[in-house]
């Protein structure tokens, strides 16, 4: 078992969750409540990630973080490395290709809560900050769990993009994922099951969890 990329992967999937649940609530909510000209363009551009290959997502990123590009050279500027084969290039690359995991199941819990909910809250006198903390995000919640959970197993088990802006570097970008990979491509087949092994059971209990904890929220608001 490394357990020094199974860590890294915990804190980079930790990481990414963090950075992606209030973005998520924010723009999951603007695309629910919001109608706009290019709304369709935008929601297409959030699940772009699902569709394109993660190797072909993984070199665009490379690309966009790359020494050449504004980002990696204001990146070096600022902080003195460059950002691409970083624990920091692979989080920013993680966080971007995770955002229809995390928006998507957010926008469809905030869509799913009637009109004249957020109407009855206005009309008792909620404010609208009031109003998002008592009754949007209580009713939200499942869906925000899903997005978390979702978020949290993706990146667990993300390949391509990982291999692709952080390459395998020890302790630095070499997440469990890869080192899977390099344990079948060295013949070490019990290491790369045991590896195999424990992500499965990993991502069936934050599954299982997130059934059963919004089945009871469910409960408890009916």
């Amino acid at each position: 078992m490394d357990w020094t990329s199974l860590w890294l992967s915990l804190r980079l999937a930790a990481w990414t969750v963090a950075i992606l649940l209030p973005l998520g609530i924010v723009a999951g909510r603007w695309l629910a409540y919001r109608d706009f000209t290019g709304k369709a363009a935008v929601e297409g551009l959030v699940a772009l990630p699902l569709v394109l290959p993660p190797t072909v997502f993984g070199y665009y990123l490379l690309v966009a973080f790359g020494g050449n590009s504004p980002v990696g050279q204001t990146w070096e500027k600022l902080f003195g490395h460059q950002l691409v084969f970083t624990f920091e290039g692979l989080l920013l690359a993680s966080v971007i290709v995770n955002i229809p995991f995390s928006i998507q199941p957010m926008q469809r819990a905030f869509e799913a809560i009637s009109r004249d909910v957020r109407d009855a809250a206005a009309c008792s006198g909620m404010t609208p900050w009031t109003a998002f903390m008592r009754v949007e995000l209580p009713l939200a919640w499942p869906g925000i769990l899903t997005a978390m959970v979702l978020s949290f197993a993706h990146t667990l088990g993300e390949f391509g993009v990982v291999l692709m802006v952080g390459g395998s570097i020890p302790g630095e970008t070499k997440t469990i994922a890869i080192s899977i990979y390099d344990r079948v491509q060295a013949f070490d087949d019990a290491a790369a099951a045991q590896m195999s092994a424990l992500l499965l059971v990993m991502s069936l209990l934050a599954i299982a969890m997130t059934f059963a904890f919004s089945r009871r929220v469910g409960r408890r608001l009916a």
